[in-house]
């Protein structure tokens, strides 16, 4: 049961018979209320036109046996006198509810000394209505519900209380009944209709829903069986089918090519790192243990200038190595508060032929991160400078410029982005001694990025190359 409703199909499916089940509940509740105050609004007004005609009647003076409404066609009929005593009833009436009296025969006329019937009854009580003239028919008219048998035959009556003043035999109420059987049959019949069609078309809505969205999923298992052929392949180059709708599903497929399609470049580029990076390991590790085998077997050939220069360069290697490893795990700057201005001069400090012009401007960072990066922007100027490398520090808007120009031959603009790509290294006849492992750059642009910045590359003004790095103001 829980992995069935588990399903997004099975969940919308019951989700939607749900919600049209307690619609149609709802909706079949007020029809059925709705049906049954009209009909009782109808058999009320049937009751008080029987009423009324046979009020009008008592008003011209017909006596109570020629009465037309007491043959009991048109439902039982009542006559009530003022002290609520029955004075007239249609004929074969044997049973009466819901009005003030429930009995059926007439009972003899009243003496000016008492009620006359003998029975006892306390009849002070009026009949507590409006004032009316002799002749004169209430404009109102009371309702109740109550049952009646006429003639052996019982039903339920929609009864109506008319008053009528007369001018011989006083005040009088009558009551006439209106048979309920219709609104009964029909609220009957109603239900009826609503119990058998109320499951069939929860029915449909259910088989409906299952099938649309089971449809309208299909892309989406589609994407599923695909994603876990790629992880069980372990192929990124492979991708989910994006169906053909412009919807939601279709932006999910796409986003989802679109996040393989990151993550391939981002595992090649890894790869391409460890390659590079064991490459680069392998150069001065098998240098370093030459020397030493050679020093072994004949220690006047030791070079120990030689084996110190490897181990250094080894050892800025791994160094540049754990920095990129930190920066692509997403490692972010602390925020502390570096004057450029300073920094600047820091770097450029025991160089020869640079010179530092710079104005005070501070940006929030890490303080070790910025000073690698104009390290190695120095390194690599005083690399390709003929003589003179300049450092130029300033304000632009809400930024903080540091530029790095050489007066050397600068560097091709097809080649502008691509230096600063990991072990890339323009002149590859260059030693990797003199040139450095291609990393400088691609630490220097890492870190300007974690740090809200950019490093571009251009054509400074003596011709040579110019990098600016651009740093969000404190």
């Amino acid at each position: 049961m829980r992995r069935l409703f588990g399903s997004v199909r099975a969940r919308a499916t019951l989700g939607a018979t749900l919600v049209v089940a307690v619609a149609l509940v709802a909706a079949g509740a007020a029809v059925l209320l709705s049906l049954r105050s009209n009909l009782i609004g109808e058999a009320g007004t049937q009751a008080e036109r029987s009423a009324r005609a046979v009020a009008s009647e008592l008003a011209a003076g017909t006596p109570y046996d020629k009465l037309s409404g007491l043959d009991g066609d048109d439902g039982p009929v009542q006559v009530l006198d003022e002290q609520k005593r029955l004075v007239a009833a249609s004929e074969d009436l044997e049973r009466i509810s819901g009005t003030d009296s429930d009995r059926v025969k007439p009972r003899p006329a009243a003496t000016p000394s008492g009620d006359g019937d003998g029975d006892g009854d306390d009849d002070s009580d009026d009949a507590g209505g409006e004032a009316l003239e002799p002749g004169e028919i209430s404009g109102e008219s009371l309702f109740s519900n109550g049952s009646a048998t006429i003639d052996g035959e019982a039903q339920d009556y929609r009864f109506a209380a008319v008053e009528v003043e007369t001018h011989d035999r006083g005040h009088l109420k009558v009551y006439a009944g209106s048979p309920l059987a219709a609104e009964h049959g029909a609220v009957r019949t109603a239900l009826t209709v609503m119990l058998i069609g109320f499951p069939l078309l929860l029915g449909v809505v259910a088989a409906v829903t299952w099938l649309v969205t089971r449809r309208a999923l299909r892309p989406v298992e589609g994407i599923r069986r695909e994603m876990a052929a790629i992880t069980q392949s372990e192929d990124l180059a492979r991708r989910v089918p994006e169906p053909d709708t412009h919807d939601e599903i279709a932006r999910l497929a796409s986003t989802t090519n679109e996040t393989l399609a990151a993550l391939e470049t981002s595992v090649e580029r890894q790869r391409r790192f460890v390659a590079d990076a064991s490459h680069e390991l392998r150069s001065p590790i098998a240098s370093l243990r030459t020397q030493l085998e050679v020093a072994a077997a004949h220690p006047e050939l030791l070079d120990l200038d030689g084996a110190v220069e490897d181990t250094v360069r080894l050892q800025r290697l791994a160094a540049d190595l754990l920095l990129l490893a930190r920066l692509d795990a997403g490692e972010r700057p602390n925020d502390a508060k570096v004057d450029l201005a300073g920094l600047a001069r820091e770097a450029a400090e025991g160089r020869t032929g640079v010179t530092v012009d710079a104005e005070p401007v501070e940006v929030a960072g890490s303080r070790g991160q910025l000073g690698r990066v104009l390290a190695n922007l120095l390194d690599n100027a005083q690399r390709h400078a003929r003589s003179a490398v300049t450092v130029n520090v300033r304000r632009e808007g809400d930024r903080a410029v540091v530029g790095v120009a050489d007066d050397g031959d600068g560097v091709p603009d097809g080649d502008r982005e691509r230096i600063f790509e990991r072990f890339v290294r323009l002149d590859a006849a260059r030693s990797r001694d003199d040139g450095g492992a291609g990393l400088g750059l691609a630490i220097a642009r890492d870190v300007a990025v974690r740090h809200g910045g950019t490093l571009t590359a251009g054509r400074g003004p003596a011709g040579g190359a110019l990098f600016e790095l651009r740093l969000p103001l404190v």
